[in-house]
């Protein structure tokens, strides 16, 4: 197995572990996400909780294929929504190194990406 292998697994078993990590989070309702949603989208806790089960859903959904077969656009979407995810903690009163120690959250899949990128040219 070449390097670029190796690297290309350590980086989709990061990124399947992060979603798949966060997903179960959000499936079992994490109340202090729930806030957050309620607090950003000015929603009441019921339709937060709802709109948290199916973004854990999603980020499940992301682990698999990125496990199986990553696929350049979930990928980006990772990336997108792995620096939202860390953004949204400084904006409702986090501090903002709980945006800073969430950087691999959208750089590991950008990388992956970029490696995935690279190998089809």
């Amino acid at each position: 197995m070449t390097n670029t292998k190796k690297i290309e697994w350590i980086l989709r078993i990061a990124v399947a572990g992060e979603f798949l990590g966060h997903g179960i989070f959000a499936l079992q309702g994490k109340e202090q996400w729930i806030g957050w949603i309620g607090k950003l989208a000015g929603v009441e806790a019921g339709l937060a909780t709802q709109l948290l089960f199916f973004v854990g859903i999603g980020d499940v959904l992301i682990a698999i294929f990125v496990l199986l077969r990553p696929m350049r656009p979930i990928l980006l979407w990772a990336a997108f929504w792995g620096f939202w995810t860390a953004l949204v903690r400084p904006i409702v009163g986090e501090p903002i190194w709980d945006f800073v120690e969430r950087w691999a959250n959208w750089g590991a899949p950008l990388a992956l990406w970029f490696l995935l990128r690279k190998e089809k040219k």
